[in-house]
């Protein structure tokens, strides 16, 4: 499957200070049953989003008229617990490009690359700035740079890491398919 291309995104945040938020909170178990990658937006963090009658829960952030964006900046140790990419699916499908935190579980990370969702591990210090940002200022623009692997917001900035292979993919809306396909004619030469 193919992903959005993404350069650059600006873009206000949803604040989830929670940490060690595990896949079964991201998406529980029980609505896994579909295999296509869309829908699952709607279950994202299903439990901490609606009561059991299926009323919204008004002080979960996804449900606050005032936190938006296509930014999720999360606390520490995001995505950890099982290795369901369907975590990854659920975040894509509900609308989040980028997903900020000082710690990531290495399964997840990987998930959200392959979904078209860029995860950014900051330091502590730069996270805890971002989010006393977001608390003063909700509407807080956050920019994210991939080709400078840059995250901005006012005068703050952060250099983020990427594995280079996963960046071109991002950069070119690549999935591994298409990376192999695109270098095809080198393949070719190479071989020749």
């Amino acid at each position: 499957m193919s992903v959005d291309k993404f350069t650059y995104l600006e873009s206000s945040c949803v604040p989830l200070p929670n940490e060690n938020v595990d896949t079964d909170q991201i998406i529980p178990a029980r609505f896994l049953k579909a295999t296509s990658r869309e829908g699952f937006g709607e279950n994202l963090f299903r439990d901490w989003r609606f009561s059991s009658s299926g009323e919204p829960i008004k002080d979960f952030v996804l449900n606050q008229s005032e936190y938006s964006g296509q930014i999720l900046l999360a606390g520490k140790n995001f995505g950890s617990g099982s290795s369901r990419e369907h975590a990854a699916w659920a975040i894509a499908d509900y609308g989040f490009k980028v997903v900020i935190s000082s710690f990531f579980a290495d399964i997840f990370r990987n998930n959200a690359l392959n979904n078209g969702v860029l995860p950014i591990q900051v330091s502590a210090e730069f996270l805890r700035k971002l989010f006393k940002a977001i608390e003063k200022d909700h509407s807080q623009k956050v920019g994210v740079d991939l080709e400078k692997q840059e995250l901005r917001y006012n005068d703050e900035a952060f250099q983020f890491e990427i594995n280079p292979y996963k960046k071109d993919c991002l950069l070119n809306g690549f999935d591994d398919i298409d990376y192999l396909i695109d270098k095809k004619a080198k393949i070719q030469d190479f071989e020749g």
